[in-house]
């Protein structure tokens, strides 16, 4: 596999665990979150040695961290999401990520708590009220 072709191949996995980032913390859904964690699996592994693979686990770690942070909102998750939006360097990524966290000005993180199931058509009005 050449240089430039690996190179692809790697971004299009970080691509991919960012994407998924960015679909568990608008779904809340534990497959996305499973999904998460798959993926960084996959690119801990790409790349290593077999000796290296077992003590290289950056992304398993990192995806731990900004899950938790997703689910837990607080100080310490403000940060670590602060962190992670801070090393995006996708500018369509980043303006989603705004809304999704709240970000303002890239400084402050807010992550907004969604519950399972809300109601979808709240503070819409009825059909019975709309005039055609």
């Amino acid at each position: 596999m050449s240089s430039q072709h690996l190179v692809e191949s790697h971004g299009r996995m970080l691509r991919a665990w960012h994407l998924a980032i960015l679909r568990f913390a608008v779904s809340l859904d534990n497959v996305d979150q499973l999904n998460v964690i798959a993926i960084a699996n996959q690119i801990d592994r790409l790349g290593r040695h077999h000796e290296d693979r077992l003590n290289f686990s950056f992304f398993r770690k990192t995806s731990s961290e900004i899950l938790t942070a997703i689910l837990q909102p607080g100080e310490a998750a403000e940060a670590i999401l602060r962190q992670y939006f801070a090393q995006v360097d996708d500018v369509r990524l980043k303006r989603a990520l705004v809304g999704i966290f709240g970000i303002e000005h890239g400084e402050h993180v807010a992550v907004k708590k969604r519950k399972k199931g809300g109601d979808l058509w709240k503070g819409l009005p009825s059909r019975d009220v709309v005039q055609h």
